[in-house]
């Protein structure tokens, strides 16, 4: 089994755009849906959820009121202001937790004399096993305000590889998060070969350079596809050039079509449609593929 990472360093670029035509393209492939905080490869894909699962992590304080002798301690040691201070109709005064401020760190609980303070491991979110017309799906989604997106992203990995082994799939398809935080870290560890997808803009070229700064750092094998090329050919000729120079290969072009926009407001899949854009994505398949292999 080869393991394929699409990123892109930024949003916007057609990263899931890409995927989705990539996941069209494959035979025999589990495809992976990693960008946790805003998932929408499902949007294409339309799978059919089989199993969901709740994602638990991290620790959250709570105080035990019938407990609490309001000495203040926790108030006073927390650094990250998640305790609220108030006075209740006896005069008493009352602490609790601001759930939304709260790191997790135990500090309170370390610093209570009373025993008062209660850690649990909060549900920051779901993962999901799912059917699809192209493949078997492993996605996620993480609760709004939810933490520790890199600990989703490799449960989601994880979950992805043993689904393709047991499947025998040929291709482990994954849709990489934004950016080159904790969770493109996680999307890309183990991978054969990391595609970026970029676009012919200043912002596009620069984050194209910093996620390929971080593949190297990993030794990872790195492939480029320029996303609406013919928009700027001067910048797309050096985002060839910036490329080639810190060892990534060019993979293709895309051009712009003004019809992509409309193509995936149906919900449609853009290789299923006929036209250039559909070739130019099909070639990058091919050169892909072949990267893949060899």
């Amino acid at each position: 089994m080869k393991e394929l990472v699409i990123i892109s360093g930024k949003g916007g670029s057609g990263k899931t755009t890409v995927s989705a035509s990539f996941a069209s393209l494959a035979k025999n492939s589990v495809i992976s849906d990693c960008d946790v905080d805003a998932p929408n490869m499902h949007i294409l894909m339309k799978p059919e959820k089989t199993l969901t699962h709740d994602f638990h992590s991290g620790l959250l304080a709570e105080i035990d009121q019938d407990k609490c002798t309001s000495c203040g301690l926790c108030y006073e040691y927390c650094r990250f202001d998640a305790i609220d201070k108030s006075t209740d109709k006896s005069g008493k005064t009352i602490y609790r937790i601001d759930e939304l401020k709260c790191e997790g760190c135990s500090l309170c609980d370390y610093v209570c004399q009373a025993n008062a303070i209660k850690l649990s491991t909060p549900k920051r979110g779901v993962w999901m096993e799912s059917d699809t017309k192209y493949g078997p799906m492993i996605h996620a989604l993480l609760d709004a305000g939810g933490e520790n997106s890199g600990k989703l992203v490799s449960l989601v990995k994880s979950k992805a590889r043993v689904k393709a082994r047991d499947d025998n799939a040929d291709v482990l398809l994954v849709d990489g998060p934004p950016g080159v935080g904790c969770p493109v870290i996680a999307s890309i560890s183990g991978a054969d070969l990391l595609l970026v997808v970029t676009e012919p803009t200043q912002s596009g070229k620069h984050d194209m350079e910093r996620v390929i700064h971080l593949a190297d750092s990993f030794k990872m094998r790195v492939a480029v596809c320029i996303n609406k090329w013919d928009i700027n050919p001067e910048v797309s000729a050096e985002i060839d050039r910036v490329a080639k120079e810190n060892g990534a290969m060019s993979v293709g072009r895309i051009r712009y079509d003004r019809s992509v926009p409309r193509i995936l407001s149906e919900g449609k899949i853009i290789v299923e449609q006929d036209g250039e854009v559909s070739s130019d994505i099909k070639q990058v398949w091919r050169d892909v593929s072949r990267t893949l292999k060899s």
